[in-house]
């Protein structure tokens, strides 16, 4: 049966470590989107862009990448439903930031899960 949002998952220890681990399963689903959202060369790359540029357009992304514009606009999609990047319109222009919060929640995260 699978787990529902309100189900806690529960660890084994390894034999090595004692006693288990329980995660809340709403948190641990939101955690596997935002890493998989990061876990990835080229999202890691447009995240560093943004860093570095603080505010781009796709157009601007995927020009300095060198990637196809399809490719750049499929990626910015899912970081930004994992909330890592927001976007401001700007007239027909849309410009990709960081969220800089989501950012530091997903750092404390990934704090909680090593730390559990």
């Amino acid at each position: 049966m699978a787990a529902t949002k309100t189900d806690v998952v529960v660890l084994k220890g390894d034999g090595k470590s004692k006693g288990e681990i329980k995660l809340d399963y709403a948190v641990l689903r939101k955690a596997v989107l935002i890493l998989r959202a990061v876990n990835h060369d080229l999202r890691q790359a447009i995240i560093k862009l943004l860093e570095s540029n603080k505010k781009l357009t796709v157009t601007e992304i995927y020009i300095k990448l060198r990637l196809e514009q399809s490719v750049a606009s499929q990626h910015l999609a899912i970081l930004r439903k994992a909330g890592v990047v927001v976007t401001e319109r700007d007239g027909k222009y849309i410009h990709y930031t960081l969220d800089k919060g989501r950012i530091k929640e997903i750092s404390e995260l990934i704090g909680d899960l090593v730390s559990e």
